[in-house]
């Protein structure tokens, strides 16, 4: 069977903590069909769907390891097969020993090869069975020294088309600096020294998403000058953070009780980075607490 040209398979596999699972998660951001600890038998027929190009989408990748039963005896036979029906790329993923045992000490997941065996006999033994495969994969990838984001864009380094820079998701949550800072922020900006609704007795039980608190906070000398800045700023930046191979960034705007500046800027850099074609999210985590 021919396959169409621009359908392609990855497989990836390597050793148990090698980080696989987070390979299958970094091919998606970059536009694969994957599937994790795909079952042996399958695999034939999800190749003939894609080499006859009945499916969709143009770029797969399975993650399949010894988690199969038989893996190491069955797997090589299967890989030839496999690339004469369509081009297909073999990705390795190794790391050294003493990194696996901390891996596996830290999530406290079981080895796979563990049952009657010893960590350290068990990383061995799969290290041994996988040997033929590491020798003979199109890219070995050694995660030792890796973070998760290192690894994700070794991966968009080899397999995202040239021409494909990817889409950043955007994360923006508003909050009120006296209810402490949300968990996990890329960016913070601080805007308590904008017009303050806070001190009009009329806006003080309302939020930032009223047009009455809105127009109050516009008004202020200050606001439109910044908002220009930080969005010119954040333009000019999420497409390089995009080009690292970010696929999420998360947006901090803070103000004293997370009730109305925050709220208003918030909104307003949603509304115009959805316009300028971002997947945008915003939440308001502080915006219905009681007002003191």
């Amino acid at each position: 069977m021919t396959s169409s040209p621009e359908q392609r398979l990855l497989v990836v596999t390597g050793l148990s903590g090698s980080g696989k699972s987070y390979a299958a998660h970094a091919l998606e951001d970059i536009g694969y069909s994957t599937v994790d600890n795909l079952p042996l038998r399958l695999l034939p027929g999800l190749a003939d769907e894609i080499g006859s190009g009945k499916v969709g989408h143009p770029k797969h990748a399975v993650v399949l390891d010894v988690r199969n039963p038989g893996f190491s005896e069955a797997f090589p036979p299967l890989l030839r097969d496999l690339k004469a029906r369509l081009p297909v790329t073999l990705v390795f993923l190794d790391a050294e020993d003493r990194t696996l045992y901390r891996r596996f000490s830290e999530t406290r997941r079981p080895h796979p090869l563990a049952v009657g065996r010893t960590l350290v006999e068990a990383v061995r033994l799969e290290r041994s069975l996988l040997e033929g495969l590491r020798e003979s994969a199109d890219v070995v990838i050694d995660t030792t020294a890796m973070t998760v984001h290192e690894l994700r864009s070794v991966l968009a380094e080899h397999f995202r088309s040239p021409e494909d820079p990817g889409e950043l998701a955007v994360s923006i949550v508003s909050f009120g600096f006296k209810h402490g800072l949300p968990a996990s922020l890329d960016l913070c900006w601080d805007v308590r020294f904008l017009r303050n609704p806070h001190f009009e007795p009329t806006l003080r039980d309302r939020t930032g998403r009223d047009p009455e608190v809105a127009g109050y906070i516009a008004a202020g000398e200050s606001t439109e000058p910044f908002y220009a800045r930080l969005l010119d700023f954040l333009l000019f930046c999420l497409p390089e953070y995009r080009r690292e191979n970010r696929a999420y960034l998360t947006i901090g705007i803070g103000c004293t009780g997370g009730r109305h500046r925050s709220v208003y800027i918030a909104d307003r850099l949603g509304r115009d980075l959805a316009d300028r074609g971002y997947p945008v999210r915003v939440t308001h985590r502080d915006d219905v607490r009681e007002t003191p």
